[in-house]
Parts: structure tokens; C-alpha cells; sequence
């Protein structure tokens, strides 16, 4: 049995905590009448499985890729008397969709949304000795009120929809704090000053220290008496900061009391200039790549840290410094693992499956995106927020535009140190970057239609976008291009042919000459900021990949590194 073991999100760790990984029991509960069956005291659970894999993925030693509108988890935890002196907390880093847990019969805490973790304080439903908890998701894939990303609404998987998660897709676990707690806090890396602000909240008074370190030596620390909120800021003595292939991280000690919380950070500033993407005020060219945290065993699921990894390194490899995390929000360990190696994403929300046209999305999706902002907004390796992909919809209460309008206002009132698309390809409302997405198979097409950019100050608008925006001279990012196929074979999808965009290449040399065609014509474009090529690996029957599905190359990654980084910029 694969048993994650690993903290989930070292970015915000304490030492008090307890992994309920592993095997749990399950019920599937078809129409929702688990609560009237008993299940809720753990009655009628007939199966089991591996958390954190959703029981689509073979990981979860289920399988099981049929609809399931609604699912029950139940385990037996042990609690120490000790561990009931303070608070205790249950975490579940994602589950999709409509989550609720119960602990020894009493309900705790219900939670909306798929893609973010959440917690709640269950210590006054425990005791001394066993415990029961118990958690039931309900996801109704078939809902315009729910985000769904690239997840399949029909049976097979087609086009660009894959198989579905449901339920539990991250870590599981306890966390033990004091009653005087740091609940939660901000960095603000400052290199210009050699320093960080750091903001946060807190629940008690006390003295609150905050320690940064290097390599092990301390760079910085200040001590003061707190209480609720505090605002403060930490000059460093070492200046080291996080570069693209190199991401240099300091450690950061929270102490508050009795509690102790160990973090981390990097010094880098992300931001636009006139035509280009900065990284500490030098330009970088964004050289992403499409990643849609996919895996073949696991669904949404790395199977484990080498699993990570590798996808970062097969990108590395390829000459790419980046990536878009498309239509999922990443686990944590995805992040910090960027972070450590100076990899730089876009965040994204998985917006896919709303009904634009319906106004309860608005407050759907504020409540998620706020959460992801405040989970994620200490990764250096995030150099931008993108919380829309492909809005092309348009309904009678042009609820659409008012949505994406307060998502870019939300965004930047809750993060104003980086860039914000408001949605990535269109229709634009209001974005710090004017991308496009561009799958013209013809390099002699796309580089002329760019070229008016340099000439003109004009950006073409294509069929479906015209008369809802125009270029207001923003930076310019092709943020989706490419998706060439190779010898497209059928799958076994229902029926249905594999595909990638545009015709297939019929040959390695016709693959070669077209990446190199496309590729070149965006990079030797002056006023493009960055490219974002489709996709890093074959997803079911998208086969559009530079990898297979399994990861195995299906190129010489090499000839690809070297289109990549033809002009490479500071970076290289």
C-alpha cells in the first residue's frame, strides 16, 4: 500500500501532528441516504480504502470510474489525554466536493469546494481513548454550480475532460496546537531592503518571536509582545535571493508561547514592466509549460514525492522555467518543491463547469479563490494568479463580465505583489497581462499575425473573441500554443479517437520543424513576455504531450531544450 507520510504542507508545519493516511472504510452511498442508514455512526461500510487516492484512481485499491454522487470514509483514531489539553484540529488538504466530517457521531464542520485544504476544531467532540470519525462527500459532477476543472461530466472521457475525483485527493490528518496559537500569517519579501514584513493572526497574548534562517544561521529576529493581529518587519543580514534554477529559501520560525511553526520564504519580486515579465527587475521570458497535474495511477494524485519531482525535472529538462498549473489547484508539496527548485507557476483556479449566467457562481467561487490565495500566497515559486481560464461565455445578465471584473479586484486587494490575469485567453475584462491562446499549426501564420504587434501596436482578434475585447497595450503572453500531435493512435475511450491540435505530424523531422517554427516565431517577438507550450505529457486521449502519459519521452527532449532556449533570457 503507497502510504503518504510526508507533512503536506511544510510551508505552515508544526510537530504536533498525526498522518491519518492509509486504509480507512468506505461506502458508497448512490442516494444519499447514508446519513438515515447509520453510517454516520459507522454503521454499513463494506469496503476499503488507500486515502488520500480518490476511488477512481487504482492507487485507492478501488477503481471504480463510474459516478458517485456521494461517498463515506470511516476511521478509528487513538487521542491521549495530553493531546486533549489543547486544541485539536482535523486538516483535509482537498476534497471534492460537499464534505462533511463527524466525530463520534456529532457533526464538526462542513466544507464547499474541491480544490482547497481546510480544517476543523473537533476537540470538543473527542474523548480519551478511540474515537470515531467519519466523513461523507457528496459531489454532484453534473451541477453548473461547481467548479469541476478538466474533469469528465460524460461517462467516458473525451476532448479535453479526463476522469473524474470524488471525494478525498490530499492528506488527511491532526494537528495539536496550544490554546495561544499563530493561526495564520503573511510574508512580504522586500530586496530592495534586505528585509520581509511579515503580518499575520493570532489567537491569545503573548510574546511573539520570528527568527530567520540560512543555510542554519540566523539572518534575522525580533520578539514582541502580540495579540489577535500583528504587522511587523525583519531586517536580514544575508541577502540571497530566489532565482529561476536556483531557488534559494530561508527558514522561518514562528514562536507564539507554547506554539512553534516552522515556514520558509524567498526573497524575489514578481511583477510587469512595460512589455516584460520582471524577476527581481531583470527580464525573464516566461518559458512555461501546460501542466495539468494528471497521473495515471493517482488521478489529481502524486503517488509520491519522486512522483513530483519528476515532473519538474522533465521540464527543467526540456528547456522550460515554468509552468501554468492548469485548471487544479496544486498540493502544497507540488509548490514547495517548485520553490526549492526555482521553478516558477502560474496559480490557477479550475473554473471549468460553472454557469457563468447564474449569480450563486459568484459566491462559489469567492470563497474557494480566497482560500487558495491565502493558502498559497507564501510560495515564491507562484509569480502570478490566473483565476479564470477560457471565458468565452456569454449570458443575459452579463453576469460574466461583473464575475471577472471582482475577481481581478478580489486578487489584487489580497495580493498586490504579483500579477493577475483575469482569465487566461479570454474574453478580457480587466488583466496586468493581455494573453492570448493561439494553436495555429502554421509558423509562417502565427509569426506574421504577431509581427502587427511590433509594427501597428495591433493584436488580431480572433473569430470567437471579436467585439468583446481589445488590446489596451498590456504585456503580451501567448499562454497557450502548440498542442502538436504525432502518429495520434485510438484509445480506449468509448469509441473515440485520441487527438491533439490541428493535423498530426507524420514524422519526428515534421514534429521538429513545426515546434521550431511556432516556437520561434513567439520568441523572437519583442513584445511577447512568454510562452506557454501545450502540454508537458499525454493526458487519456489527449495526446498532445512532449511525454506520454507515463512519463516516458516521446522526442528527443534535447533537440526540444535547445528550441526552448534559443534566445534564453538573464535567467540562463
Amino acid at each position: 500500500m503507497i502510504f503518504k507520510t510526508e507533512h503536506p504542507n511544510p510551508i505552515f508545519e508544526r510537530e504536533a501532528w498525526q498522518n491519518l493516511n492509509g486504509e480507512w472504510d468506505f461506502a458508497y452511498d448512490s442516494g444519499k441516504s447514508g446519513r438515515d442508514r447509520g453510517l454516520i455512526r459507522g454503521e454499513g461500510f463494506d469496503k476499503k480504502i488507500n486515502v488520500p487516492f480518490c476511488p477512481e484512481s487504482t492507487l485507492s485499491g478501488i477503481g471504480n470510474v463510474d459516478f458517485m454522487p456521494c461517498v463515506w470514509y470511516k476511521k478509528t483514531v487513538e487521542i491521549t489525554k495530553e493531546q486533549l489539553c489543547g486544541k485539536v484540529f482535523l486538516v483535509v488538504g482537498a476534497s471534492d466536493y460537499d464534505t462533511e466530517v463527524f466525530v463520534n457521531g456529532a457533526s464538526v464542520g462542513r466544507h464547499r469546494g474541491g480544490y482547497c485544504s481546510f480544517r476543523f476544531d473537533i476537540t470538543d467532540a473527542l474523548c480519551e481513548g478511540e474515537n470515531l470519525v467519519v466523513i461523507c462527500a457528496e459531489d454532484d459532477i453534473a451541477s453548473r454550480l461547481q467548479a469541476i476543472g478538466k474533469q469528465c461530466r460524460s461517462y467516458h472521457s473525451r476532448g479535453c475532460s479526463y476522469t473524474r475525483t470524488t471525494g478525498i485527493w490530499q492528506t488527511v490528518y491532526l494537528e495539536f496546537t496550544p490554546q495561544t496559537r499563530i493561526e495564520k500569517f503573511k510574508v512580504y519579501p522586500d530586496i530592495d531592503n534586505s528585509a520581509i514584513g511579515v503580518s499575520g493572526e493570532l489567537c491569545g497574548k503573548g510574546m511573539l518571536t520570528i527568527e530567520a534562517l540560512y543555510e542554519g544561521r540566523s539572518v534575522g529576529k525580533t520578539s514582541f509582545e502580540a495579540s489577535a493581529h500583528f504587522n511587523t518587519g525583519l531586517s536580514l543580514s544575508e541577502l540571497h535571493l530566489w532565482e529561476l534554477g536556483d531557488g534559494k529559501i530561508y527558514d522561518l520560525i514562528l514562536t507564539f508561547g507554547n506554539d512553534k511553526v516552522k515556514s520558509y520564504f524567498g526573497m524575489r519580486k514578481a511583477e510587469m514592466g512595460k512589455t516584460q515579465f520582471l524577476l527581481n527587475g531583470k527580464s525573464v521570458f516566461m518559458r512555461l509549460v501546460l501542466d495539468q497535474g494528471f497521473y495515471p495511477d493517482g488521478i489529481y494524485t502524486a503517488k509520491d514525492e519522486e512522483t513530483i519531482i519528476k515532473d519538474i525535472r522533465l521540464s527543467l529538462d526540456a528547456g522550460f522555467n515554468g509552468a501554468r498549473l492548469h485548471e487544479k489547484v496544486f498540493e502544497p508539496r507540488f509548490l514547495y518543491h517548485c520553490d526549492k527548485m526555482g521553478y516558477m507557476v502560474w496559480g490557477e483556479y479550475p473554473n471549468w463547469g460553472y454557469d457563468y449566467s447564474d449569480a450563486r457562481v459568484n459566491g462559489r467561487f469567492t470563497a474557494e479563490w480566497l482560500e487558495i490565495l491565502e493558502r498559497d500566497f507564501n510560495h515564491p515559486s507562484i509569480v502570478g494568479w490566473c483565476p479564470f481560464n477560457e471565458v468565452w461565455t456569454e449570458d443575459p445578465n452579463n453576469n460574466r463580465k461583473a464575475l471577472l471584473n471582482t475577481a481581478y479586484i478580489i486578487t489584487k486587494a489580497y495580493d498586490s505583489t504579483r500579477p493577475c490575469i483575469d482569465t487566461s485567453g479570454g474574453y478580457h475584462v480587466v488583466t496586468d497581462i493581455f494573453d492570448v491562446h493561439d494553436y495555429d499549426q502554421d509558423p509562417a501564420a502565427l509569426r506574421a499575425r504577431y509581427e502587427r504587434l511590433v509594427k501597428e501596436n495591433f493584436l488580431e482578434e480572433k473569430d470567437h473573441i471579436k467585439g468583446h475585447e481589445k488590446y489596451g497595450n498590456e504585456p503580451v503572453f501567448v499562454s497557450e500554443y502548440g498542442g502538436i500531435g504525432i502518429h495520434i493512435e485510438k484509445v480506449d475511450d468509448g469509441g473515440k479517437s485520441a487527438w491533439s491540435y490541428g493535423n498530426a505530424c507524420r514524422s519526428l523531422e515534421e514534429f521538429y520543424e513545426r515546434y521550431k517554427g511556432l516556437t520561434d516565431a513567439i520568441l523572437d517577438n519583442p513584445r511577447i513576455c512568454g510562452f506557454c507550450y501545450t502540454q508537458l505529457y499525454d493526458i487519456e486521449q489527449e495526446q498532445n504531450g512532449l511525454y506520454d502519459y507515463n512519463r516516458a519521452p516521446k522526442f528527443d527532449i534535447s533537440v526540444i531544450r535547445e528550441i526552448n532556449i534559443r534566445k534564453a533570457a538573464i535567467e540562463e
